[in-house]
């Protein structure tokens, strides 16, 4: 069982992405708080996952992810935002959100969104992510530069920061092109050093910028 903490100041917000999750068989929202309580709430629960709104009056949302992600064992954080872009999205991810996706998400896609968080997989909301890429401060000499970076990676590892950029985990990525959860872990640290880069979303986001979603992964291609 998904154990989730749902952090919004509005309690439709709440109520709503409680109602939706709870109706899963495998996920459990064990409580949902506002963002002054949220640290508190961590600790009493301990969830997995916790859906974190980057936007509150009473507590600023990248104040309470700062303070889970120094705490021991901290939970996989997604920011929620009600925007399609915003720009407090690029320090969310510098500061160890897993990922993001609009309060607007299809609820047929939120529990499966939350199953890709718990399995340690990348989760960008296809529409917010197309509009940060559009207004990520990446001029042409920044994607000159990403590309450049993603062209020291071995065929095998662009095939692992492909998988990685469609949110897979690496126990799924192992399985997808036959090899050992261990292998891609290693793989992934990799792919995290050579692009000089600290999370699987940034990782992601280098990805798309540098066009490397284009090519698909060939199970046969080694490196």
């Amino acid at each position: 069982m998904i154990r989730v903490v749902v952090v919004d100041d509005e309690a439709l917000v709440r109520s709503g992405f409680g109602l939706i999750l709870g109706a899963a068989d495998d996920i459990e929202v064990v409580a949902t708080s506002t963002g002054s309580e949220a640290v508190e709430t961590f600790l009493k629960e301990r969830p997995d996952v916790v859906l974190l709104d980057i936007r509150m009056p009473d507590v600023d949302g990248l104040t309470v992810l700062r303070e889970l992600r120094t705490m021991p064992d901290p939970p996989v954080v997604a920011m929620l935002t009600t925007f399609d872009t915003d720009e407090y999205i690029l320090t969310a991810l510098d500061c160890g959100a897993a990922g993001f996706l609009l309060k607007d998400t299809e609820p047929d896609q939120l529990a499966q969104l939350v199953r890709t968080l718990a399995a340690g997989g990348v989760v960008l909301s296809p529409k917010a992510s197309r509009t940060l890429l559009r207004g990520h401060p990446g001029t042409e000499t920044a994607v000159d530069e990403d590309a450049a970076r993603v062209r020291l990676l071995t065929t095998r590892e662009r095939q692992v920061l492909v998988l990685v950029a469609e949110g897979l985990s690496n126990t799924d990525i192992g399985a997808r092109i036959h090899l050992g959860a261990g292998t891609v872990k290693d793989h992934v640290s990799a792919i995290l050093t050579k692009l000089r880069v600290t999370s699987r979303v940034q990782a992601a986001l280098l990805a798309q910028r540098a066009g490397l979603l284009d090519e698909r992964p060939r199970p046969g291609d080694g490196g």
